[in-house]
């Protein structure tokens, strides 16, 4: 699995992400688990054409220490599909664009 960590999280951070990530992101059905939107315009051709398996989404996964953000662009609906994808490189700025904004905004330090 593709993805990047930011590690070394102190318990006021982890809460804080957890606070945001709840504010701007979907929860998902276990704790910690979080879900990105991927917006319309940015869809790569994998996804499109394939309405009934979106939307799209970037699993974010919070743990107690860590935040792993995976490059995998998942469907909603669907776990075997050629639209599941890893990143393009537009997907990938705007999802590092996220998670750079999200840890000024929080002002983490790990």
């Amino acid at each position: 699995m593709r993805q990047f960590v930011i590690d070394e999280l102190s318990r006021e951070e982890r809460d804080n992400l957890d606070n945001y990530m709840k504010r701007t992101a979907r929860q998902g059905g276990m704790e910690g688990m979080f879900w990105l939107p991927v917006p319309d315009d940015l869809l790569a051709e994998a996804q499109h054409g394939h309405e009934e398996c979106g939307p799209f989404f970037f699993g974010l996964e919070l743990a107690e220490k860590k935040l792993i953000v995976e490059l995998l662009v998942r469907s909603q609906s669907n776990l075997h599909c050629s639209c599941i994808s890893y990143a393009t490189k537009a997907q990938r700025d705007y999802l590092l664009g996220f998670v750079d904004n999200m840890l000024q905004e929080e002002q983490i330090k790990a």
